[in-house]
């Protein structure tokens, strides 16, 4: 397949067009959802890729999977999955709202297979992304060139593809061997010699990084592990059951109205709940493997706090970082064999999609409500944007609470969207629910 043309075209198949996915099988007309595709570069669906730590959890209920909070019937509930792959008594028996990450990965995985209508490509990794002009100059679609040389062309575009990991500036050109974002953590430190005394130091203050800073120590045993922060230490994550409902679906209308200054003082104090944390159980694990290691008379294991990488340069041989202490104001050098940063994604949008704005000449990237990406003109052609619009949509946008509630938002506007030829089986309002079979639900209003 060299040239494809769809009239959806969602790059990445994470959670979020995944949730779209689901919510097109379910809402929109077959003729739609059957032109619909799902690029992703990955050779299978896989969640947070490089973290599925066989011991990892979840931090959010099951019941935020990608449909249950829009359509509680749904086919594709995670309660069904368990179901299918015959495992529904032992989830119960184990008695948690949070499930492994292994097995909501699996889940997503099954969603994927599972679909009827929608189609998802692997191993289809974008190499460049731009506006389709018809002869007046008008935006009427979008041309994704893939590394296979393949061209892959639809009228409404949907970016799901993440955020850019955040490499701090100390660590730009070092080469990939000596360091190592979460991102890639779970292949990058298999392919490592098991080499005993190998000396690993940890970027990073929030989950990521101490997962890493967990995990290394079995997966490179004998490892030397240093954790450098900026903070004063390790903080549990903000879970009060108040400050948990401005992570309802709900929530999003509220924030959107609001007045830029009062969105920026949400997401201030909202900060705790999703960054710079720990869940409590991580927490009380890390602490409690350094009680043991000091009571043991064994300092294998080296927390740094207040300290900050100011310097990194590769010898060769080694890696050689300097550190600043940020409350003495003391420099010093300390080598190493790998750095692993836990050091997170980029605030600012990711490089697709600056990329987007600038070859359509946008001054700032704008999306409405329906997160439909403001173009500057009444174009044929649409581009919907997930998991980018915090700023907008609230500190929720990123993660798995809203999926089910923002993929109908984003379904029923590409529905309304829809090019003529595309709506044959679409007579009822599409806010109706669908004739029975095709499992279409009405909107329910409120928060959940």
């Amino acid at each position: 397949m060299s040239n494809h043309d769809v009239e959806v075209l969602a790059i990445g198949a994470g959670p979020a067009n995944l949730a779209l996915a689901v919510a097109l099988e379910e809402l929109a007309p077959a003729s739609l959802a059957d032109r619909t595709l799902l690029l992703e570069q990955g050779d299978q669906v896989a969640w947070q890729r490089g973290m599925l730590l066989p011991w990892s959890q979840s931090q959010v209920s099951f019941l935020k999977d990608l449909v249950t909070l829009r359509n509680p019937r749904s086919k594709f509930s995670f309660v069904n999955y368990l179901h299918e792959t015959g495992r529904l008594e032992d989830f119960i028996n184990l008695g948690t709202f949070t499930p492994y990450r292994s097995e909501i990965s699996d889940y997503q995985r099954w969603v994927a297979e599972s679909l009827d209508h929608v189609k998802v490509r692997y191993g289809s990794r974008v190499t460049s992304l731009h506006p389709r002009r018809d002869g007046g100059g008008a935006v009427d679609g979008w041309v994704a060139h893939l590394a296979d040389g393949t061209t892959v062309t639809g009228r409404q575009l949907v970016v799901g593809a993440g955020r850019d990991a955040n490499i701090p500036a100390v660590f730009q050109g070092i080469g990939a061997d000596r360091v190592i974002h979460s991102t890639e953590y779970m292949d990058r430190i298999a392919a490592r010699p098991r080499t005993p005394g190998q000396r690993v130091v940890v970027i990073g203050g929030a989950q990521s990084a101490a997962e890493m800073y967990h995990s290394v120590q079995q997966d490179l045993p004998g490892c030397e592990p240093t954790l450098v922060m900026r903070s004063i230490g390790f903080n549990h994550y903000e879970t009060s059951k108040f400050t948990n409902e401005l992570f309802y679906s709900g929530f999003v209308d509220e924030f959107f109205q609001a007045e830029p200054e009062a969105r920026a003082r949400i997401l201030q104090e909202m900060h705790r709940t999703n960054y710079a944390g720990l869940t409590p159980p991580m927490l009380e694990q890390l602490y409690r493997q350094v009680y043991l290691d000091r009571m043991r008379g064994r300092d294998r294991q080296s927390i740094r706090v207040m300290t900050q990488v100011t310097a990194a340069r590769d010898t060769g041989e080694e890696l050689v970082l300097t550190l600043a202490n940020q409350l003495t104001g003391a420099e010093e050098e300390i080598s190493c064999d790998v750095v692993l940063l836990g050091t997170g994604f980029r605030s600012e949008q990711p490089a697709v999609i600056q990329g987007l704005a600038d070859a359509l000449g946008l001054k700032s990237v704008e999306v409405g409500r329906d997160y439909r990406l403001d173009i500057g003109e009444q174009p044929t052609a649409t581009v919907h944007l997930q998991g980018v619009n915090e700023a907008t949509h609230g500190i929720a946008d990123s993660l798995l609470s809203i999926l089910a509630r923002r993929s109908e938002e984003i379904a029923r506007s590409l529905i309304r969207h829809a090019a003529p030829g595309t709506d044959a089986d679409a007579d009822a309002d599409p806010a109706e629910p669908a004739a029975p079979g095709r499992n279409r639900e009405p909107v329910v209003a409120g928060r959940h």
